[in-house]
């Protein structure tokens, strides 16, 4: 039985959407967090009025010094807050997992950085050195000896230079006619085998650098985190276990912004929520994203209110009587009945 409370007390309620624990429409705001927070005020015939923030840390902040009387949202419990709010009895067990994108192939600057990370583009500068001199050289040398060959320099080069990369690109040299005998059958398998070297060694390097950033780009879990950039909410519990991790984080005010920057390829991750998480991806299969890897940092939702205030006791007395009669389970499937 709620305790008694003053009759229709008005209370600022401060909110940060994160679906589907707050979601704005139309008439107002809705979500599991708020159909609760309406279900356990109503025997207190406490009346609310909304007012939005932008961040986690806004909101923590405004209910701590009192500007709203509570915070509602998928607010997790922690050390920190807890010495600023007091918070109701938990009504949410979750935790944070990964985001990725689905599918990511790696783009042509991938690999160009690849290439100059394990210094075969060094290599290939070399190739195409050598590549220069020999059609240099070659035409020098036809010109001297072969009467056949065009003598306009400029025609030449473009005949010598065709010959030297038909070699480099199919270890095949278009017919030429022999000019030394024996020897010039020699100096022609030399080149040929060069040639076939030098195509192998392209063929060769290229494949392995798209190998490895296949296998580097694959995000499976939070261990495969460190070195990428990672996207997190402002003020959020993920942001902070990001940054106590040393990941390399990106900060954004909301789901919608991470996952653009995750899509545009200019974070490789999100470290959010779970429910929140899977939640969007549930519900927008057109956009390529999974959530991968289990459940790390388990943590609990309850609602948060400022030090001392008299309603912290009856509100926690309602949440618990919505848990034990199974009410927050009924809401709790609203959102989530049908998600895997």
């Amino acid at each position: 039985m709620a305790l008694a409370q003053p009759r229709s007390q008005a209370v600022t309620v401060g909110v940060y959407v994160s679906p589907p624990f707050v979601m704005e429409d139309a008439g107002g705001f809705s979500g599991m967090a708020i159909d609760l927070w309406e279900q356990v005020t109503q025997p207190l015939d406490l009346t609310s009025s909304y007012i939005e923030f932008d961040t986690y840390a806004d909101l923590v902040a405004a209910t701590a010094d009192g500007s709203v009387d509570a915070a509602v949202t998928n607010l997790t419990v922690t050390r920190d807050r807890a010495e600023v709010l007091d918070f109701t009895h938990p009504w949410f067990d979750a935790g944070l997992r990964v985001m990725v994108q689905e599918n990511r192939s790696s783009s042509f600057w991938d690999v160009l950085a690849g290439l100059q990370a394990s210094g075969h583009l060094t290599a290939y500068g070399w190739i195409i050195g050598i590549i220069v001199l020999a059609t240099i050289l070659l035409t020098i040398f036809d010109r001297r000896f072969d009467k056949n060959f065009p003598q306009r320099w400029h025609d030449g080069v473009a005949e010598s230079f065709y010959t030297v990369m038909s070699v480099a690109t199919t270890g095949k040299p278009p017919s030429r006619k022999n000019l030394f005998g024996w020897m010039g059958r020699i100096w022609q398998g030399l080149w040929l085998v060069c040639g076939v070297a030098v195509l192998a060694y392209v063929t060769s390097s290229v494949t392995s650098v798209m190998t490895t950033l296949t296998l580097t780009n694959q995000i499976n879990s939070v261990a495969d985190l460190p070195g990428r950039p990672v996207g997190v909410f402002s003020g959020s519990v993920a942001e902070r276990y990001a940054a106590g991790a040393g990941l390399d984080i990106r900060s954004f005010a909301h789901i919608e912004e991470a996952v653009d920057a995750l899509v545009k390829g200019r974070v490789l991750a999100i470290v959010g929520d779970a429910p929140v998480l899977e939640f969007y991806a549930y519900n927008n299969p057109s956009v390529p994203v999974a959530v991968v890897g289990a459940i790390f940092e388990p943590d609990k939702y309850a609602f948060g209110l400022p030090h001392g205030r008299p309603l912290s006791r009856p509100l926690t007395v309602e949440v618990v009587g919505a848990t034990e009669s199974g009410a927050v389970a009924d809401i709790r499937e609203r959102y989530f009945g049908d998600m895997p």
